[in-house]
């Protein structure tokens, strides 16, 4: 029997309480590690549909519309029109957040620097192309 997904499974909720405590060490309080994700997608690309920030990050859609909605009363995101598809809805960053995101790679730096202590850049590498590989395969099954 493998392990691996049991073993991502657990990176992925210890790496996101490590997350938020470095997002505390930083006083950094208006977002957290789950809104940081949405947050990173939107640096990446300005703006984007509900639909692509859910592609982006793995989120389902009803999830990513509450979480939206309580950053956008944070003043962390705007919904404009798309001007492309009337039916579906831009989601933009804010100034606020914007001026967030020097912080924002100061933690993920650190997290970083835990996630990959003693590992030789070789082994990152294919560590991170391992994990491409697999979320390619959970991607492609239907």
């Amino acid at each position: 029997m493998y392990n691996g997904g049991y073993l991502i499974s657990r990176i992925h909720k210890i790496g996101g309480r490590k997350f938020n405590e470095l997002l505390k060490e930083e006083n950094i309080g208006e977002f957290n590690g789950s809104q940081g994700v949405i947050l990173y997608s939107l640096w990446n690309k300005k703006e984007l549909t509900i639909k692509e920030i859910s592609m982006s990050t793995g989120l389902a859609k009803t999830s990513l519309t509450s979480m939206l909605n309580r950053m956008e009363k944070q003043n962390l995101v705007e919904k404009i029109e798309n001007k492309l598809d009337k039916r579906s809805t831009k989601i933009k960053l804010t100034e606020k957040a914007l001026n967030l995101e020097k912080e924002y790679n100061t933690v993920s730096n650190k997290i970083s620097s835990i996630y990959y202590k003693d590992f030789t850049p070789e082994e990152i590498e294919l560590f991170e192309n391992l994990l491409i590989k697999i979320l390619k395969n959970l991607e492609a099954r239907k």
